[in-house]
């Protein structure tokens, strides 16, 4: 890319830009660029004077404007920015750091912040969540830039959720690897001999370049990496000599980044589970992470149909919640062959089958990767058929291998079969609704009426809710209709919190381009582990309606307390020590007002609830992000 002017800066220059950068942030408000909605801003309109040069010189960490001698026109970082650029990466997430400084001013203006472009986070397990949940949308990598030791096990929870959700996250950590050069301080306990000793357990594959050619080969090599199913988080470590030291080696050269071609299922193998499906009585599948794609959702339909056979799609969006075959095949449907896509833990599956003498197929890549000391890949499952391959690309040759071998008696007994299921779909649908009219006036506010009320306000625009149902007893896939890939990117992967706000957020920014409607019905406790992420959408204008479940408490571990207090035989009336968050109860709409966003409640009064949710619609269909606090029942 072509390289742009720089001017060389001496002392002088140095204070002047720094002094001019700072009157910025202490000019009137009104002077100052706008970086959050106008709506909500508490921003005084007092000024300050202008810091002195001591001052700034403090400010900056007492680092002396470099000597003409020592301005390095063609760092290494830059060369790192040309290989990034390759990748086609959107966007990266950083809180910024010392070890990553060069390849930050070189991501900002030889690369023109652009493709990727810079997003401020507040948090590393911000970043990383963020990436996560735009990898769900989009179907590729965010890059998470981080900071050395510290950022990276700030970090980790968030790459071990991206891990066990089998999500491809593109993460670039700083370290200054030479002793001999490290600054006293900071640049000794932020770096590491192994840096990514810290997460090797929770990333598929990680390098340490000791050159700027290793550097664009392992670059090109982790995306592809993380690209092929199963899927997940990859790590670079970019040592900070490499990216400040000026790049003198000729003839550097950037691989073409060639795609690997997803597994596929043996032909033996598909052609043995397409024969016990046709003949099969009463066949489920159940679906996890198998839809990779828009197509996989249809490949999934085509299979269904081609079969009638019941859905139960789980995790993610796999199939239309409203198909007459979607659901387990309703009341006393007992499988007798199982066909199980992407399904993270079988056992259970298998072990039921094998009670009743039926049979277990698995399509899944997990096999395929598995390591020892994460014991995310859950129990052995006894099956009849394993295959060790992509679910979503198995399915055409499966679908195929079906439908040869369906005779015309066949088809009839499934065209039954098909007529019933439907009739249990629709008794299914019908009791979901009943139950969602109970407590339909309570205060605090039901979480079935949240749904509903918020149901008909997006049902007719291009929506995608970008949080967990499992925490909202799955009211929006029992109410709604699903129909689309992007309409649901399930939950965290191991069940770590923190993960809601920040993956809602990079779920949002991935949409934005669509002009798509983001929805999170955010929980309370998970959002107070970072809730710093609602600056981030502010400040990056990501349109995210964000609509707290707001129950004041872990009621999750209010349960559990209360459980073992009957199994302890003792009184549950303390399960409110240590799982519950009130006294004081927290304002999430000041918080959300306080980042920059507009915010509103809180709302416990059911019959005010639609009016709010209809103004946060409107506004973050201007644009912009906003949060309205809803009281809610526990579950």
């Amino acid at each position: 890319m072509p390289k742009p002017k720089r001017q060389r800066f001496g002392r002088r220059g140095f204070l002047k830009g720094a002094a001019a950068g700072a009157a910025a942030l202490v000019a009137p408000a009104g002077d100052a660029p706008q970086t959050a909605p106008q709506a909500n801003q508490n921003r005084g309109n007092a000024t300050a004077p202008t810091p002195s040069a001591a001052a700034l010189e403090r400010d900056a960490g007492g680092r002396e404007a470099p000597a003409p001698s020592e301005i390095i026109e063609h760092p290494g970082s830059d060369f790192m920015v040309d290989v990034l650029k390759t990748l086609n990466l959107e966007y990266l997430g950083s809180n910024p750091g010392s070890t990553l400084e060069s390849l930050h001013e070189s991501l900002i203006n030889y690369g023109n912040n652009a493709m990727p472009e810079f997003l401020t986070c507040c948090h590393e397990e911000s970043a990383v969540a963020m990436a996560h949940g735009y990898a769900k949308i989009e179907g590729r990598p965010m890059m998470a830039l981080l900071h050395g030791t510290v950022g990276l096990q700030h970090a980790a929870m968030a790459i071990y959720n991206a891990y066990a959700d089998r999500v491809p996250v593109y993460i670039v950590v700083g370290n200054h690897e030479d002793a001999a050069t490290r600054r006293p301080g900071v640049e000794w306990y932020h770096s590491a001999q192994d840096l990514a000793l810290l997460v090797r357990d929770f990333v598929k594959w990680d390098d340490r370049p000791e050159s700027l050619q290793h550097f664009a080969d392992s670059a090109v090599r982790a995306y592809k990496i993380a690209m092929t199913p199963p899927m997940a988080p990859v790590l670079l470590v970019a040592n900070h000599e490499l990216q400040s030291r000026p790049n003198t080696t000729s003839g550097l050269r950037i691989p073409k980044m060639t795609p690997t071609a997803p597994p596929q299922g043996d032909t033996g193998a598909v052609a043995e589970a397409a024969s016990f499906l046709v003949a099969a009585e009463r066949p489920l599948i159940i679906a996890q992470r198998a839809a990779r794609t828009p197509n996989g959702v249809k490949l999934l339909i085509d299979l269904a149909e081609t079969l009638q056979t019941p859905v139960d799609s789980q995790e993610r969006m796999n199939f239309p919640s409203h198909h007459p075959l979607a659901g387990t095949g309703g009341a006393g449907y007992q499988p007798d062959v199982t066909l199980c896509l992407e399904v993270n833990d079988v056992s259970a599956t298998a072990r039921m089958a094998r009670a009743r003498a039926a049979k277990v197929i698995s399509i899944s890549s997990v096999d395929l990767f598995l390591k020892s000391n994460i014991q995310d890949f859950g129990r052995y499952a006894d099956v009849d058929i394993d295959m060790g391959a992509d679910a979503e690309a198995t399915l055409p040759a499966l679908i195929e291998a079906c439908k040869r071998l369906i005779t015309p008696d066949r088809r009839r007994a499934f065209e039954a079969r098909g007529a019933k299921l439907a009739e249990a779909h629709k008794q299914v649908r019908a009791q979901s609704i009943e139950q969602a009219s109970y407590g339909w006036n309570s205060n605090p506010i039901s979480l079935a009426r949240l749904s509903a009320e918020l149901w008909p306000l997006i049902k007719n625009e291009d929506w995608s809710l970008v949080s967990w149902q499992g925490f909202i007893s799955n009211w929006p896939n029992r109410l709604w209709k699903f129909d689309k890939h992007h309409q649901y990117i399930g939950g965290q992967g191991a069940g770590g919190m923190g993960y809601g706000a920040p993956a809602a957020v990079g779920a949002a920014l991935a949409n934005r381009k669509h002009g798509r409607l983001s929805v999170s019905i955010q929980t309370d406790g998970d959002l107070n582990y970072a809730p710093g992420v609602l600056w981030t959408a502010a400040h990056h204008r990501i349109p995210l309606l964000t609509i707290m479940h707001n129950n004041r408490g872990y009621h999750m571990e209010v349960m559990f307390v209360e459980q073992q207090a009957s199994l302890h035989n003792r009184a549950a009336d303390r399960a409110h020590i240590g799982t519950k968050l009130w006294d004081p109860n927290i304002d999430y709409a000041k918080m959300a007002q306080a980042y920059g966003m507009h915010g509103e409640g809180p709302i416990s009064n059911p019959d005010d609830l639609a009016p709010a949710l209809k103004r946060g619609i409107e506004i973050v269909k201007r644009g912009e992000p906003a949060l309205i606090d809803v009281v809610t029942q526990p579950r």
